[in-house]
């Protein structure tokens, strides 16, 4: 069995017997902006048993040679936390608000995620320069308020937004033909947060473990099913949320407690 090295420490996953599938006929094909999420924490032995038994005709995402992505996500919410808290407390009028920059050729969106009909997570995206500063700029502020008012979410003043948390991990994009609706897969793996300079310099990172998150239908999809089979079932996780209840005391678990307690190995550390 072939291992991939997504990044030190390796993640034995057995990658290289799929077909790849490029950027533009995965987007073609399978963007799936509006989808619904299945979250999953297993350790990374579990990956290869996952992978040998997945649909046949699965592809991988590969661009340049690359089967696995850095990534860098910079979340943005009030002082209030109200994207934390509206998330976690389950309200239908809930938010996420991020920069993400693909770290291999340097490009970032800026991403606004809302809630769709019937429980769907709808994704809206712009090209768009990492934001550093204390504030969104005009241009991206103004997106913000165009997706957020699209949303009828009216309370949240986004040239107020500041920075809350920082993530970095590798990812690796799966997609199988999923009945009607073609479903995709990310792995995610060498998962860190940090909380914004000039914050702390703690850092958590999840140790020996992946993140799954499968993104079709309302029907589960050939990777749940699965992952089902072998003992796994979806949890309740966000990045951002999960994250920040890391590495601030301030705030609590909400739904993500038995996640945090239950599910993750942590490593604390500092940055460099």
């Amino acid at each position: 069995m072939t291992t991939l090295a997504l990044a030190r420490p390796t993640m034995p996953v057995s990658l290289t017997d799929l077909a790849p599938i490029s950027l533009a006929d995965l987007s073609a094909q399978a963007e799936l902006l509006t989808r619904v999420d299945r979250k999953y924490v297993v350790p990374t032995s579990v990956l290869p048993l996952w992978l040998e038994r997945i649909a046949a005709g699965t592809r991988i995402l590969e661009i340049d040679g690359r089967r696995s992505f850095a990534y860098r996500s910079c979340y943005w919410d009030t002082d209030q936390l109200d994207s934390f808290l509206t998330s976690g407390q389950g309200r239908r009028r809930r938010f996420k608000v991020r920069g993400r920059t693909y770290l291999d050729t340097g490009s970032t969106f800026l991403e606004v995620k809302t809630r769709g009909p019937r429980g769907t997570t709808v994704k809206e995206r712009v090209l768009h320069p990492d934001v550093t500063g204390p504030r969104l700029d005009t241009v991206a502020s103004t997106y913000v308020a165009h997706r957020l008012r699209a949303a009828a979410i009216d309370r949240v003043a986004p040239a107020n937004l500041t920075p809350a948390l920082v993530t970095t991990y590798r990812r690796a994009t799966l997609v199988t033909p999923g009945g009607e609706v073609p479903v995709r897969a990310t792995i995610d793996a060498d998962l860190s947060w940090r909380l914004p300079e000039p914050a702390g310099a703690e850092t958590a990172n999840l140790a020996g473990m992946a993140v799954i998150e499968t993104k079709g239908a309302s029907t589960p999809s050939p990777f749940d099913r699965v992952l089902w089979r072998l003992g796994h079932r979806p949890v309740r996780i966000s990045k951002y949320g999960t994250g920040l209840a890391l590495l601030r005391d301030d705030v609590p678990d909400l739904k993500w407690h038995n996640v945090i307690h239950r599910h993750l190995t942590i490593e604390r550390g500092e940055r460099p």
